[in-house]
């Protein structure tokens, strides 16, 4: 009876373990160090390229439905504000742009979800017909799923 209970739990447990790796493998990429900075660093270029050129369609598509986006000014907010923030600089006459700052940049894997990127950027634009610029700091928390690569947190400061 007790070999019987003991191998009733050893296969659950290996079940269960095998069913975690499973998931893991969906959520969660196996890129490490360089390899995984230089496809963050990828996806922050597609993602302030469509930023740039006012790609809305595109520029939703980096963000996953739940996203919440944490601003020392502004507060808390998520998709929908985001991608309306995206609409209306979208609009004519916006020249807002977004450069990374280079050597800014540090990339952590986050086991089981995807990466942390922590860095500066700036933001760029016309103001009473001066050009102004701010440097500011962030956080993005990319979740890998399915394949994809997709912020689902951002942490912007220092403004």
């Amino acid at each position: 009876m007790r070999l019987i209970v003991t191998t009733a739990l050893l296969t659950l447990l290996l079940t269960m373990a095998m069913a975690s790796l499973t998931n893991a493998q969906t959520t969660s990429s196996s890129k490490t160090g360089s390899e995984l900075f230089s496809e963050i660093i990828k996806m922050d270029s597609l993602l302030f390229t469509a930023f740039n050129k006012r790609d809305t369609t595109l520029f939703k598509e980096f963000f996953t439905k739940d996203m919440e986006f944490f601003h020392d000014k502004t507060g808390l907010t998520g998709f929908d504000n985001t991608i309306s923030f995206m609409r209306n600089t979208a609009q004519p006459g916006n020249d807002l742009k977004r450069e990374l700052v280079e050597g800014s940049c540090e990339v952590y894997a986050v086991p089981g979800y995807g990466a942390m990127q922590i860095g500066k950027h700036r933001f760029c634009h016309t103001e009473n017909g001066k050009y102004d610029c701010g440097t500011f700091k962030f956080v993005h928390i990319w979740q890998f799923k399915n394949g994809q690569w997709k912020i689902s947190r951002i942490v912007s400061y220092d403004h």
